[in-house]
């Protein structure tokens, strides 16, 4: 999965969170994110670009600690 701004995901298909881990080093995790979102994410040929316009700010979630 290369990309400039995503290091690493998961999703958690019990809980329904995804959790997202910047290039920075910062992770956040999002909260009720459909399955079907995290499926087209995980073969999206472009991950920052699919997370912009799929992901960002459609979704709850929090910051989490380092």
């Amino acid at each position: 999965m290369p990309s400039r701004t995503i290091r690493h995901f998961e999703y958690d298909s019990d809980a329904r969170t995804l959790t997202v881990t910047f290039v920075t080093g910062r992770r956040y995790r999002y909260y009720k994110v459909e399955p079907e979102v995290a499926a087209a994410w995980r073969i999206a040929t472009s991950k920052g670009r699919f997370f912009n316009l799929r992901i960002r700010d459609r979704y709850r979630f929090e910051e989490l600690a380092a």
